[in-house]
């Protein structure tokens, strides 16, 4: 988090509760400010939010992928049989391609989520 920046209401709350569970409701012996703690919360906020942004744009590139390669060609495009063959076969390789890659993104995913990684 940079220096000029405040933590917002939800990590002041999170830091509140968390600080109430450790020292109780009067924070008798808590000799860590409400703020210190809402810091490290807003961070990890913000890190599970840039890394949901990361996974939706990578979401929306594999679809408009996806749509592209799902659109028929124009019927004055092919002509012949064995184009439509390659183009169809080229297609469904890209589409593998596509979803393979997901799938490793996902799973590579899931594990830094876990802290596997």
């Amino acid at each position: 988090m940079s220096a000029n920046a405040q933590p917002d209401g939800p990590s002041l709350q999170v830091a509140e509760e968390i600080l109430r569970k450790i020292y109780g409701d009067d924070f008798k012996g808590c000799n860590v400010s409400l703020e210190s703690i809402s810091t490290i919360v807003s961070d990890a906020f913000r890190q599970r939010e840039a890394h949901v942004h990361e996974l939706l744009e990578l979401y929306e590139k594999l679809v408009e992928a996806l749509h592209l390669l799902s659109t028929p060609p124009g019927a004055d495009k092919l002509t012949d049989a064995n184009e439509l063959r390659t183009l169809l076969s080229e297609r469904l390789d890209a589409v593998h391609a596509l979803t393979t890659k997901t799938i490793e993104t996902t799973l590579l995913a899931k594990k830094q989520e876990s802290g596997d990684a």
